[in-house]
């Protein structure tokens, strides 16, 4: 996604930046059970609010991107998701 890592601390604590984005992520272990649900209901782990989210999921998908939900519209606005190789869900609106 084109994050850079701005920073770790000890091997459960990091910082990624790309722009003016900065995000703080702290390493846990959810279980499979928890994941699966997650996967199965649309529960997301962490949403992320984007302009230009048409070129964002072309983009992804020239990649070995795992989509979870395609580019659709909600009443709320266009959404989609993706799993990370954790199989944490990632929503973009």
């Amino acid at each position: 996604m084109g994050f850079e890592v701005d920073f770790r601390y000890e091997d459960f604590y990091a910082g990624v930046i790309k722009g003016s984005c900065s995000i703080h992520l702290k390493a846990g272990k959810s279980s499979k059970e928890e994941r699966e649900n997650r996967r199965n209901n649309e529960h997301v782990n962490i949403i992320f609010s984007v302009e230009g989210i048409e070129n964002l999921y072309r983009g992804l998908l020239d990649h070995p991107v795992e989509v979870i939900q395609p580019l659709r519209n909600m009443p709320y606005g266009r959404e989609f998701y993706i799993a990370d190789p954790d199989d944490y869900i990632l929503a973009f609106l």
